[in-house]
This record gives structure tokens, C-alpha cells and sequence, in this order.
């Protein structure tokens, strides 16, 4: 056997190859322990305390707890080392990074009435997550190739070598009217030599990689993450007979992500497809070559929270609090997706690069998973705190959809779902387009976004968040306090498994998938007038797995890194309140 062919998974990529990346959905649906150092250091179980700058973030009915006015600010250092480790060979990548994690103020009016007696106003920005992670290792005894992800790729889609053959300032994100739009990564792989297309007697053509009988390979992975989730808050909260205490936040968010990849190859006895030996010439040759890209995305979008807080007894307090989705307009940016190739012929030491540079920025809209958090806190005098929080989110309902504001637009609309109808135009092929009912003229049936939409049903579920926090105070100007924080993990069973394919955009089919999250907390304040200070120690650890292509797609043991990541943050708040 020359080649290995997965005709299996042919009909598992067809429906969706590269779509709109289902991975970067929930990088951007996740959330971290941020905010003031005494919110940290109690694990954020604040839902039914407030009286803090970071509950307009979480539960806003914590702005109407406000006797006062408040003026604050937080600043951190986050120091992460992460390992990763696979078949025996582990590496360990450390960096660190300051933020600003916390400012704002809250302003009291008082009001001459005992129903009502003060409404409240607040400002605060908030880090919501800093995408700050590197890792690299090595991935020995690879079962299979990226090559052969590539040519089940270009099977799936039915192409020709002249579907593939690049020319300048080719979009396959946006082609011309009734243009037939290839994927980037075929091109690339072609352009490379990794992918071989062999012309079959009737006239088809069958792809392969270069990972077959006898064929050894080690994999080599460089992985870096920047940017952050920031987010800007305007409350407004009061309470009524100093029993039920209600906010409201208006929150714009901006994301700024960014992430340079590097997969490497290194193949004994790979197949090769070797041009300069005749037409579709394949030989058994040692193979080296290593993908890069740099993806860029960014966007702006708003939220809206509404929560109440309620005392029964001095002793007790009860919270509720719901946040819509973040609806972001985003645009990605494709920057260097090439290909570094090195052979043993003519010509074999080369670069190929996507298009001959040519960028391109598609844009889009999505929308973040729907929360609701209960919480229950008890207060003994002036002396203790115990609070729980716990939060649900939707990770299933996380989808995308055109950049356009909600209702009818010239081509699509919304629907109660999310997912965009269609009236029958001619609609271009972009990420998502079910290639099974796409015509070589271009044209689809389905909605824009119908495969990553499904995608994200099929790879997420639900994640839960139980918050444990307790404050005690020895003297009257300190308090000591302790926290824990868990996380459980959106990503369903059967993705872990390898049984449901992750799709990927662009020429980025690498992906983590992420496991449960765990943070242990505790922190001091200090408290002289209305001047504070309060300092906190956060250690979040969560593992996850790497994986460099899906393996739903290629047979044999998935080839995977796991990654322990860890992060140690020192967080240090000052404030004052009159």
C-alpha cells in the first residue's frame, strides 16, 4: 500500500471542513478569577455580598450594598509555567506578565426616603481574561501525518490540482462571483509537496499525504497566546428598605487575541511527491517541514447583567443574578500561515506561503455563552463572612453570524436560534459552507455559519462553577481571608474521546481542548478610615491536551500532548471610601 487513504473520515469533514474555528468559540467564551484582591482572594463568591468594585462584573445588585462612595484600583502579577508532556518527553515553558486588573468607582445618592433610601452609580474596568500562555514540546512516534489531514481535506472537497493552484490575491474567504473557493490549507499543502493528488483512471483524483507503511515521524509544537477580554462597566443599583438590594450593568467588551502557532515534522521514509521526477512521481524519502501562522483577532460587544440581592435577617443574604451573551462584531486577521519544506532533490529546500502573502480579514459576529449564578452568604457580626456562589453557563449556546446587527439584513436573517435563514440568493462560499450541497458555481443551500454552529453544539456542553469564599476578622482593622473556586470543564466526553471532529479555520488546524479548572485563594486587608489595602494570592491549575490536527480524521492513537498549566498571581488593591 503506498499511501494510507481514510475513506472513512471523508464523510465525517465534507459537511464542514474548516469552518469558522469552533475552538476559538470557546477560548473566546471563557472567563477568569480577576478583579479586586479581596473579590480574589475570597474565590469571586461575592453573588450575594457586594459591596465591592468586582460584583458589578459578576452579580451588579452588589453596587446597591453602597453606603458610600469608592474610589480603587488593583494591579497583578501573573507568573505561569506550563508543561507539557507526551509518551515519556515533557517541557516546561515559564513567563510572566503584569496587569492591571482593576479600577473604577462607585458614587452614592443619597435620597431623602426610607422605602428608597440612596440610589448608586458605578464605573469600573475589568480584566476579564488575559490570554497569556506559551508551551512547546515534542510529540514522539507520530501515528500519522498533518499531511494526511490535508489530503482527506482535499478529498473531501473533491479537488483537482488545478483547484489548488495559487494566484495572487486569492480569497478563498471572499472569492468573486460564482467562483469555486478551494481552502487555504489544500494550497498550502500542495504548494509544499506535502499532499500527492493521483489522477485515477476515471478521471478523479484521489489525495494523499506523506505518512504510509514504514513511515516514522516525530512532531514538534510551539504554541504562544497574547491579549486579553477586557471590560467596562456602567451600574446603576439601590435598595429598597435596606432588605432587597438590586443593579444593573451596561458592559462594553473589547478582545484582543492573538496566537502564533508552530507544527514541525521531521519523517522517515514518508512519501513524497516529487515533481522534478515526472508527473505525479512519488518516492520514499525523508521528509522535513514545519507550518507557521499567526491569527489575530479583535472585536467589540456589549452585555447587559441584572441581579438582586436579598437580606431576610441580618444574618443571611440570598443572590441571584443573570448576564446575556456578549454580542461581539469581530474581525480575524491571517497573517504568516506558510510552509518551510526541505527535501532530498532538486528543489527540495523551499517556502510556501499562503496566496503569496496575500491577507485577508473576514469578519463576523458572535455571541458568548448566557450565565446564571445563585449565591447564599452568612454574616456573623462584624467578625466572619462564609459565601457560596454557583454559576451555570451555556456553552451550547455560544454561535456565530454575520457582522450586521440584529434582524433583516440584504442576504440573511436572525433567527430565535441564532443560525441565519435563506432566501435563495447567491451566497459565496465562506467558513462553515456545507461543501455536500455547494456547487462548483459557488452556491449553497444552508445558512453561512450552519456547520460551526452545529460544531459547537456538538463539542460543548454546559460548565458549572462552585464558589467557596469566608473572610474572618481578628481586629478591627484586619481581616484574613481564604477562597476556592471550581470549574468543570465545557467540552463534552466524547471530543476527549476523539470521536467528534474539531473544526478549525484557516490553515490552523491545531487546537487544547481544556479539563476542569481549580483555584485555591487567600489574602489580608487592612482598613484604617476610609483608606484599604488588600493583598491576594491566586493558584490556578488546569490541564488540557494539545492536539497539532483533529484525529477524528486520521486513524491510529491520537497524537496529543497533555499540558498541567499553572498560574501564580499576587494581586494588590488600594481604595478609598468617603
Amino acid at each position: 500500500m503506498k499511501h494510507i487513504l481514510t475513506l472513512a473520515s471523508l464523510a465525517i469533514i465534507a459537511s464542514g471542513a474548516y469552518a469558522q474555528s469552533v475552538a476559538d468559540a470557546g477560548v473566546m467564551g471563557q472567563s477568569e478569577l480577576r478583579g479586586t484582591a479581596r473579590f480574589m482572594s475570597m474565590a469571586g463568591a461575592f453573588g450575594a455580598l457586594g459591596g465591592d468594585l468586582s460584583t458589578l462584573s459578576q452579580n451588579p445588585a452588589g453596587i446597591g450594598i453602597y453606603r458610600s462612595n469608592e474610589l480603587g484600583f488593583t494591579v497583578a502579577l501573573d507568573n505561569y509555567s506550563n508543561k507539557a508532556e507526551s509518551r515519556g518527553v515533557s517541557e516546561t515553558t515559564n513567563n510572566t506578565k503584569f496587569n492591571l486588573n482593576n479600577i473604577g468607582g462607585v458614587a452614592t445618592l443619597k435620597l431623602p426616603s426610607s422605602v428608597v433610601p440612596n440610589i448608586n452609580f458605578g464605573f469600573t474596568y475589568n480584566k476579564a481574561v488575559s490570554f497569556n500562555r506559551k508551551y512547546k514540546g515534542t510529540i514522539p512516534g507520530l501515528t500519522n501525518s498533518l499531511s494526511n489531514y490535508i489530503a482527506d481535506i482535499s478529498n473531501s472537497y473533491d479537488l483537482t490540482a488545478g483547484d489548488v493552484t495559487s494566484t495572487d490575491n486569492y480569497d478563498p474567504y471572499k472569492p468573486g462571483y460564482n467562483d469555486f473557493a478551494a481552502p487555504w490549507i489544500s494550497i498550502l499543502g500542495y504548494d509544499s509537496y506535502l499532499t500527492d493528488p493521483e489522477l485515477m483512471a476515471d478521471g478523479s483524483t484521489n489525495w494523499y499525504g506523506q505518512y504510509g507503511d514504514g513511515t516514522s515521524s516525530t512532531g514538534y509544537f510551539d504554541m504562544q497566546e497574547k491579549g486579553s477580554v477586557d471590560e467596562y462597566n456602567i451600574a446603576i443599583g439601590g435598595n429598597i428598605k435596606n432588605i432587597v438590594y438590586w443593579g444593573m450593568d451596561f458592559g462594553i467588551t473589547t478582545i484582543d487575541y492573538q496566537v502564533s502557532s508552530m507544527w514541525q515534522e521531521d519523517l522517515k521514509d514518508a512519501y513524497v511527491f516529487n515533481p522534478t521526477e515526472g508527473v505525479m512521481a512519488v518516492q520514499n524519502m525523508d521528509a522535513s517541514w514545519r507550518l507557521n501562522n499567526l491569527y489575530k483577532l479583535n472585536g467589540t460587544g456589549f452585555t447587559y447583567k441584572l441581579g438582586v440581592i436579598v437580606k431576610p435577617i441580618q444574618e443571611l443574604r440570598l443572590g441571584f443574578s443573570f448576564s446575556t451573551p456578549t454580542y461581539y462584531n469581530l474581525t480575524q486577521h491571517f497573517y504568516d500561515q506558510s510552509i518551510d519544506y526541505s527535501y532530498p532533490f532538486p528543489d527540495g529546500n523551499g517556502y510556501a506561503v499562503t496566496n503569496n502573502g496575500f491577507q485577508t480579514a473576514p469578519e463576523m459576529s458572535y455571541r458568548t455563552p448566557w450565565k446564571f449564578t445563585t449565591s447564599i452568604a452568612g454574616v456573623i457580626g462584624n467578625k466572619f463572612i462564609i459565601s457560596a456562589d454557583y454559576e451555570w453557563a451555556g456553552f451550547k449556546t455560544m454561535r456565530y453570524g454575520q457582522p450586521h446587527d440584529w434582524g433583516y439584513t440584504d442576504d440573511y436573517y436572525w433567527d430565535d436560534w441564532g443560525d441565519w435563514g435563506d432566501w435563495d440568493y447567491p451566497y459565496y462560499y465562506a467558513p462553515g459552507a456545507p461543501r455536500a450541497k455547494q456547487t462548483r458555481a459557488g452556491y449553497f443551500e444552508d445558512d453561512y455559519y450552519h456547520e460551526s454552529n452545529a460544531g459547537i453544539r456538538s463539542v460543548y456542553r454546559a460548565s458549572n462553577t462552585l464558589r467557596v469564599g469566608a473572610e474572618f476578622r481578628p481586629l478591627s482593622f484586619l481581616s484574613l481571608r481564604a477562597g476556592y473556586s471550581f470549574t468543570s470543564s465545557p467540552i463534552r466526553e466524547e471530543v476527549k474521546d476523539g470521536r467528534v471532529e474539531m473544526l478549525m479555520s484557516g490553515c490552523q488546524p491545531a487546537y487544547t481542548l481544556d479539563n476542569n479548572t481549580n483555584y485555591v485563594t487567600c489574602g489580608v486587608g487592612f482598613r484604617s478610615g476610609g483608606f484599604y489595602a488588600d493583598l491576594a494570592y491566586v493558584y490556578k491549575n488546569k490541564s488540557s491536551e494539545y492536539y497539532p490536527f483533529s484525529p477524528v480524521t486520521t486513524p491510529g492513537a491520537p497524537n496529543k500532548s497533555k499540558l498541567s498549566l499553572i498560574n501564580n498571581q499576587v494581586a494588590l488593591s488600594m481604595g478609598w471610601r468617603f
